[in-house]
């Protein structure tokens, strides 16, 4: 019957066209990227392959809660041992994949070697990733009074799944698989709704508190026990072109945001400025200057409500000392009525 309804369906396409004119759309697209050529026969990273790696290397990292249900203490330590040698074959292998791509004109013998330096230096990583991600976990427990365990907040939250992602995927971008890495963290974002791009720099005790709509951009550098809640922005403001229009990649552009800030839900940070230590911003702020350490930014007054464009004025509020706290800044900030910084 299913055969039967097929074929009385085919009237309704030509079938051997549209395999053609789809054809011929890959042609037009592959002669157009020639400097990102398509290597068919040898494939590109799998999305697939790499989501069942990823719940493996979760596994390893915390046998005991994101395992599978038969490990227990008296066998933790066989199945880490079992799954980091299958695992990190298999993410090899990917990392490989990408090389091919990366390394088009580079010998077989560097394409190993080169992939064989990345996935020994990940291997390697691994024990100091899980000690940073119990900081992630307790940062989440000790700030969140809804959290009765830091079995909880590992099991359940969201975040925690986007962080554990980050921190393996930052780890392969630095050691030079931007691919496979952009993959984990789009695996993330998919089941979490928290967007954060690997190349971002994010300290120890990070904590996002419910997440959904989180964005944290490639170049933003975000310092220790830091907390973000849904809907927080670190993005950039604008995006520098070349002469021939594309744009410029890998500028630092997107916000630095020093330690022990905290980011209310719906609050917008935009472009290459500095949030100072111990600054809290609160709900909705769309900030595009930089604040100065114990800054307190909150909304005062709405833009009129026939204004298109949702912003609203800040008022720079410092609750303590004023000081220019880190070394790293470019121009000291601007002593005024309201507070506020000059751009850096």
């Amino acid at each position: 019957m299913a055969d039967d309804d097929n074929r009385s369906l085919e009237g309704y396409w030509d079938l051997d066209q549209l395999v053609a004119d789809l054809g011929a759309a890959r042609s037009r697209w592959r002669q157009s990227q020639q400097h990102h050529a398509e290597y068919g026969a040898e494939g590109f990273p799998s999305r697939a392959n790499l989501t069942k790696i990823m719940q493996a290397l979760c596994g390893a990292l915390f046998p005991l809660r994101l395992g599978p249900s038969f490990v227990r203490l008296h066998n933790e330590d066989a199945y880490v041992a079992e799954t980091l040698q299958t695992v990190l074959s298999r993410l090899y292998g990917q990392i490989r994949l990408e090389l091919i791509y990366a390394m088009k004109d580079e010998p077989a013998t560097a394409l190993d070697a080169e992939a064989a330096r990345i996935i020994g230096g990940f291997a390697q990583s691994l024990p100091g990733l899980r000690d940073l991600l119990d900081t992630d976990v307790d940062a989440a427990f000790l700030g969140d009074p809804a959290a009765r365990s830091v079995d909880e907040v590992l099991i359940c939250y969201p975040s925690m799944l986007a962080i554990i992602h980050h921190r393996l995927a930052h780890r392969l971008h630095v050691l030079g698989a931007p691919l496979v890495a952009r993959i984990v963290s789009e695996i993330a974002h998919s089941a979490t709704g928290i967007d954060i791009h690997p190349g971002a720099t994010i300290g120890h005790s990070f904590f996002i508190d419910h997440g959904t709509g989180v964005v944290i951009g490639e170049t933003a550098i975000v310092g220790d026990r830091v907390r973000l809640y849904q809907g927080v922005t670190l993005g950039a403001r604008s995006f520098p072109s070349d002469r021939s229009g594309r744009l410029e990649k890998a500028l630092p552009r997107h916000p630095i945001i020093e330690d022990d800030v905290v980011i209310y839900a719906g609050a917008t940070v935009l472009g290459r400025v500095i949030v100072g230590s111990r600054s809290v911003i609160g709900g909705n702020v769309w900030l595009t200057d930089s604040v100065p350490a114990d800054s307190n930014v909150r909304l005062t007054d709405s833009v009129p409500a026939d204004s298109n464009v949702r912003q609203a004025k800040a008022q720079y509020e410092v609750t303590s000392r004023v000081e220019v706290s880190a070394p790293h800044r470019v121009h000291a900030l601007l002593e005024s009525t309201d507070g506020v910084g000059e751009n850096i």
